[in-house]
């Protein structure tokens, strides 16, 4: 009988090894220049290595610093690395809070598949991310300042010297954590009117995702392509690019978000949440996505407040689907959702030579967007009423300052 090979070390965030930093960074201002360059990190960092002799590694939360990797790593090469985004928020209550954080590591592990990189019990992301957040959280999200956050990127990379199109053999996880303005305070061109996104529709020749392809996983591959039309848009005036795909021109992202719309369907003339399904695998299946339609399913089959109930809708739709309700009165606003852009109401969308106006579209009957940003801050800063919610993981034992 020939021999069963021994099973390889798992990540295991309960081995992880702490090394404190000796020279603290000062902490930015809310609106600084820090801040606002996306790249001012916090303290300490998470690391952890893979080999495929050796299996993972025991995990480290140190000093944050520049890495070390050869110049023939397959990162560099092969664009095997995928990432995460997500977001750490203190409380109301004082509490240190993640968001649904099993979804990101389940993501974060199916999208280290789609890259040939190693996977790991997706439940270990949190505990590591918290340990980190353990020792980091205190100062710079201190418990007299609550209703603030820090942006987290998890990413793996293959890090080892191998050239030539193979499977990593060598990989890096590593989480850090930055400051992040709030794109709700961001200041509008004309005061008094609310702050909505611009969005351009992308062209026929440019695209951004298609069937049998990763656009379903965050991968680093899928977002280098598209600055070059994100660029393009941005010289126009416009904020993102709005993704459709298909001789017909499906809508799919709204850059790097997810796209809602709410409408009067013109054949039953029911209200309508609308959101592009996964089923293509066209788009990232976001977390706030995920929220939002499960949060509508349970809180608006029924009126809230002047909000009319409202069916909720995943399927494919068109370019054409939006100007045509658009053209018909049918629209009555449309958001774009996702970590970093949170809940963000769309105030323009251009298709070719027509710009339609959403904020002007349906206001009298608008507010979808806002009433579900509210539910979901609720539950993020673990506001009155929604402390213990289900989506909320509470980091225990921050280190006293």
């Amino acid at each position: 009988m020939g021999s069963i090979a021994p099973s390889l070390p798992e990540l295991d965030a309960s081995a992880v090894k702490v090394t404190r930093s000796t020279n603290l960074r000062d902490v930015p201002l809310p609106g600084s220049a820090e801040e606002l360059s996306h790249s001012y990190c916090t303290d300490h960092m998470v690391t952890a290595r893979w080999t495929v002799t050796n299996g993972w590694e025991a995990p480290e939360v140190r000093p944050f610093e520049n890495l070390s990797i050869p110049p023939t790593a397959s990162c560099l090469h092969y664009a095997t690395e995928c990432f995460e985004g997500m977001k750490v928020y203190r409380g109301y209550d004082g509490k240190l809070r993640l968001f649904r954080p099993d979804c990101n590591g389940e993501r974060l592990v199916n999208s280290a598949k789609r890259s040939s990189l190693p996977g790991f019990r997706y439940e270990e992301l949190k505990r590591l991310i918290a340990k980190l957040m353990e020792i980091d959280g205190p100062r710079w999200l201190p418990k007299d300042q609550p209703g603030r956050f820090l942006y987290l990127r998890p990413a793996m990379i293959g890090s080892g010297p191998h050239l030539g199109v193979q499977k990593p053999k060598e990989a890096l996880l590593f989480v850090i954590a930055v400051p992040w303005p709030d794109p709700s305070k961001k200041k509008t061109d004309q005061p008094g009117v609310p702050y909505g996104l611009k969005l351009y529709a992308s062209q026929p020749d440019t695209i951004r995702a298609w069937p049998g392809g990763f656009g379903y996983a965050k991968l680093g591959a899928n977002y280098g392509p598209s600055l070059v039309a994100h660029s393009q848009a941005q010289e126009l005036g416009f904020d993102q690019v709005l993704w459709l795909f298909g001789e017909d021109r499906q809508v799919t992202e709204a850059g790097a978000s997810n796209f809602f719309i709410v409408w009067e369907n013109k054949e039953s003339g029911k209200l309508e949440l609308v959101t592009p399904t996964l089923d293509n695998q066209l788009i990232l299946p976001g977390v706030t996505r995920r929220s939002v339609l499960e949060l509508a399913r349970t809180r608006l089959t029924q009126s809230v407040g002047k909000l009319a109930a409202v069916d909720v809708v995943e399927k494919q739709f068109t370019i054409d689907d939006v100007q045509k309700a658009w053209e018909e009165g049918r629209i009555v606003e449309a958001f774009v959702c996702g970590t970093a852009y949170f809940v963000t109401p769309i105030k323009l969308i251009r298709n070719g030579q027509v710009d339609m106006n959403m904020q002007e579209a349906g206001a009298e009957r608008a507010g979808y967007a806002t009433q579900i940003k509210s539910w979901l801050e609720a539950i993020m800063f673990g506001m009155k009423g929604e402390e213990a919610h289900e989506w909320g993981y509470v980091i225990e034992n921050e280190a006293e300052q």
